[in-house]
């Protein structure tokens, strides 16, 4: 099942410098292996800010909330999930032709 998932950090302004770090590797690297995994298949940040818009796939909800929650920023994310389904209408089942230059 796929999700739309968007995630805000709440870092406290007054929060130490060096744990920030330190949490902040560990994110990378949490990251990665749920991609590598799977879970994790697309990621957008939101400029300006911290946060960001991932396509995640998971079995269920529940197999999200694990995979989000084994997160090491965990304890500081505002999320909002979103889950997705199928449309009847979506561009990637049509077969249509490339966009020439200038109409994409």
């Amino acid at each position: 099942m796929e999700f739309l998932v968007n995630i805000e950090i709440q870092w406290p302004p007054d929060g130490d410098d060096d744990l920030r770090e330190e949490i902040f590797q560990a994110e990378l690297a949490r990251g990665q292996a749920l991609a590598r995994a799977g879970v994790m298949r697309r990621l957008w940040r939101v400029p300006g800010r911290w946060a960001n818009w991932g396509l995640w796939e998971a079995e269920d909800a529940t197999a999200l909330h694990d995979a989000l929650s084994s997160l090491p920023l965990w304890p500081w994310m505002d999320i909002t999930v979103h889950p997705l389904a199928r449309h009847l209408n979506d561009p990637a089942d049509m077969e249509l032709d490339e966009p020439g230059p200038g109409t994409g």
